[in-house]
């Protein structure tokens, strides 16, 4: 069970008990309320297709790749320029691509550094800037989407209020991570020292690493290395990836047009819906994604040859570097055995092991001399049931042997679906690599998840869970005030991303709790204060994108992917060092942005009734 099956089998648990029924289904997935999940997914994964492309295309590696250099050897500044790149571009792009190549990036840094005992200051503080950034625009995270949509918020009103609270908490949380959660040499050094690359690697062309077996042998001999990865050949590949890095500058170029012209469309139109009516995000976001699509397919089709013998090459020197430590490994097999046997021989007279064959002549060989007239008459009770056993044995044996010369006469195994999918996906990395690649990299996880959160919500608003939740609410801020509503809401909203349903769970609970308890002023007449309604929306909205980097991977699902991305690189962040360090993290950066918000509603916005404007 994992977050995609979970709430998936709460939906079908409470649907075979009838506690929900269609009408939630059809809320959860149509909309309900302003809220409009098909728009929303559809919206996202098409957008993240193009900023995914543009990564693929090796642009984020390679802008990365230059702040390096910009950096040079100083340690704090290389830790400033690359927070600053790290937030500027999820501002623009959203964190998905920050956190695919941006976090493969830092693994292969602090791996060639002679000087970077331990690459925890550098992964955390750039998965925390990532989620911070993405709080900025809304289409940088799927949490930012539900939330502008169920309050009707147009883009560029979110952004105008998001900026500040955002850009103070950046400011604020660089020096603090410098001096004062990651204030260690080993973990940020004055001055860093790199691993140089060879003249004879700077002169290779660098390999694309979305065609299989790019990098030929060096991938099996990365898996070779005793050391689990961090030896000399991986240490080589490392410097490959950050100081030689491939980059596809017609798909760079193509992407980035596409993704520009894309956000101020989206931004124009949201901006004019007043005048010209609304009309689905999508409706701009998905044609983008397909020409990026189009684009992709086309430049990998133009193309098939020359990658195709890239990774006709490349499958052949794997093949030859796996029968080379195979080869190696029975060697090294051999000397173990080989030196067991010699202390053996020294204990004991025999000198050959005891085969089938060996056996049974030697039961055979006892029989002649006792038929021949040895001394030794006395049988052993048990001979005549050795002599069986080996015997038996040495059947077994010759039964073996023939079955492994006849191995390779076996038929070949039969052609199935799942052998013809693996074909025909092999075909397409090699034929298409960018948009495969990219295919394989969407967050087709989400969708499955968002859908059953969305009907999870509505069947706590039919049965009456998300109005006990608003009263709770509405006495909370009674007592409270704007003040109290924004810390109220912070609180909440981080608390929830860790039990929730990660962030995108907790939007969609509390943008309905809040939707209810305005329904319960007006009900009663009690209008909200603009100031406060505001207040609590936009804390919410620091809330659930700060959330991500609190307590738990779960948290978000970039969290849970940045794990598993540096699991494969060989590093392995345990829970509790992920909740240890990123609580005085999340703590500042949440005092900051909510400090920064109510010094912001409170010029900005009055104390009258909420009347539905901006």
């Amino acid at each position: 069970m994992n977050f995609v099956t979970a709430p998936l089998i709460a939906d079908l648990f409470l649907l075979a008990i009838s506690a929900i029924g269609r009408a939630e289904v059809k809320a959860g997935t149509i909309g309900a309320d302003n809220i409009s999940p098909i728009d929303i997914m559809v919206f996202f994964l098409s957008l993240a297709y193009i900023a995914i492309s543009i990564d693929a295309s090796g642009l984020v590696r390679y802008l990365a790749f230059k702040v390096l250099l910009w950096g040079g050897d100083n340690g704090h500044r290389l830790f400033f320029y690359l927070y600053t790149f790290f937030f500027t571009l999820t501002a623009c792009i959203g964190n998905d691509p920050v956190i695919l190549s941006g976090t493969a990036f830092l693994a292969y840094m602090t791996r060639v550094s002679k000087n970077i005992m331990h690459p925890r200051a550098w992964i955390h503080s750039q998965f925390a800037i990532a989620n911070i950034g993405s709080a900025i625009l809304v289409s940088s995270n799927p949490t930012n989407l539900v939330l502008a949509g169920a309050f009707e918020i147009p883009f560029i009103n979110y952004s105008a209020n998001m900026i500040l609270p955002v850009v103070f908490t950046a400011i604020i949380l660089f020096p603090f991570l410098l001096y004062v959660v990651f204030n260690n040499k080993d973990l940020i050094p004055t001055q860093i020292t790199m691993e140089q690359l060879s003249e004879d690697a700077r002169k290779e062309a660098p390999v694309n690493p979305n065609i299989p077996h790019a990098r030929g042998a060096a991938d099996e001999e990365e898996r070779s290395d005793i050391d689990d990865g961090v030896g000399e050949e991986s240490k080589k590949l490392s410097l490959q990836e950050i100081m030689h890095p491939f980059l596809d500058k017609k798909g760079a170029a193509a992407g980035g047009i596409i993704m520009a012209v894309t956000l101020v469309t989206v931004l124009a139109l949201n901006a004019a819906s007043e005048k010209i009516g609304k009309h689905p995000v999508f409706y701009v976001t998905l044609p983008a994604s397909v020409l990026c699509f189009c684009w992709d397919v086309a430049y990998g089709w133009r193309h098939r040859e020359t990658t195709r013998l890239i990774a006709r090459k490349g499958l052949q020197a794997v093949e030859e570097a796996r029968e080379r430590r195979q080869a190696r490994e029975r060697q090294a097999s051999q000397a173990v055995l080989d030196s067991r046997g010699s202390v053996k021989g020294e204990k004991s007279p025999v000198q050959s092991p005891a085969t089938p064959d060996s056996l049974h002549k030697r039961m055979s060989g006892d029989k002649d001399i006792e038929a021949g007239g040895s001394p030794v008459q006395a049988a052993h009770p048990a001979r005549e049931h050795l002599k069986s056993d080996a015997k038996s044995a040495g059947d077994m044996y010759e039964k073996r042997q023939i079955s492994q010369e006849f191995t390779g006469l076996r038929p070949k195994p039969k052609r199935t679906l799942a052998t013809v999918l693996a074909e025909r996906y092999r075909w397409s990395q090699v034929t298409f690599p960018t948009a495969t690649a990219v295919a394989s990299h969407l967050p087709y996880a989400l969708v499955p998840f968002a859908f059953s959160m969305f009907i999870l919500v509505e069947g706590l608003v039919k049965n009456g869970w998300v109005p006990v939740f608003a009263h709770g609410w509405d006495h909370w801020v009674t007592k409270t005030g704007t003040i109290g509503a924004i810390g109220g809401m912070a609180f909440l909203s981080v608390i929830l991303c860790n039990f929730a349903g990660t962030n995108i769970g907790t939007t969609i609970l509390l943008c309905r709790m809040l939707q209810a308890w305005q329904h319960l002023r007006h009900t009663h007449n009690t209008p909200i204060s603009d100031r406060t309604f505001w207040g609590t929306v936009y804390s919410m909205a620091i809330g659930v994108n700060y959330g991500a980097f609190s307590a738990a991977f779960s948290a978000s699902l970039a969290g849970l992917l940045w794990r598993d991305i540096l699991a494969r690189k060989h590093i392995h962040v345990h829970g509790s060092e992920f909740a240890r360090v990123n609580l005085p993290v999340i703590a500042i950066s949440m005092v900051v942005g909510c400090v920064v918000l109510v010094v912001q509603v409170y010029i900005v916005r009055g104390e009258g009734a909420y009347d539905g404007r901006f």
